[in-house]
């Protein structure tokens, strides 16, 4: 008797487990993919899926910004408040330190907008 069976194509198997909560939440995945089938899903975003990893240098860098221009406004605010008078002083260090808040937003933005969208 003749064998006329197509050979399997996908030979190779691979196999993994997951928590029942891991398991919970690749199945909402699917739903919001409207996929069915858990291999087709797991296949699909294990070839055509990202893992974006990112760096918070950049992000730690903008919070140090903006925690110094804080500062600098709170000490500038104090100071009006207690003598009434602007120092052209502080308007340029204000100036400068947004200067730099811009300068870092605006990489992280470049950084953020090199991502492919899927």
């Amino acid at each position: 008797m003749e064998n006329n069976k197509p050979k399997r194509v996908r030979n190779a198997a691979l196999t993994f487990r997951v928590t029942q909560q891991e398991r919970e939440m690749i199945e909402r995945r699917m739903a919001q993919a409207g996929i069915k089938n858990i291999r087709a899903y797991l296949l699909k975003q294990a070839i055509d899926g990202r893992v974006i990893r990112i760096e918070l240098d950049s992000v730690k860098e903008m919070v140090r910004l903006l925690s110094n221009a804080t500062n600098n406004i709170n000490q500038i605010a104090k100071r009006v408040n207690e003598t009434g008078s602007l120092y052209a002083a502080d308007m340029n260090d204000l100036s400068d330190r947004y200067d730099a808040l811009w300068t870092q937003a605006r990489e992280i933005l470049r950084r953020l907008s090199t991502f492919e969208r899927a």
